[in-house]
């Protein structure tokens, strides 16, 4: 076996992390997103920087 191809075994066997490609239901991420600009907003109202 060569350098490059244990490199690249070594690579392919590595465990995933949890990327953009398994994250769970886009709804509940979009979901989210709307919660925290919600949350944002109450705050610069509440601060008095609108």
């Amino acid at each position: 076996m060569t350098a490059q191809t244990a490199a690249a075994t070594a690579t392919a066997s590595r465990a995933r992390t949890g990327g953009p490609e398994t994250d769970g239901p886009k709804v509940l991420e979009h979901l989210m997103g709307w919660v925290l600009v919600a949350v944002v907003a109450m705050l610069v109202t509440q601060l008095g920087l609108l």
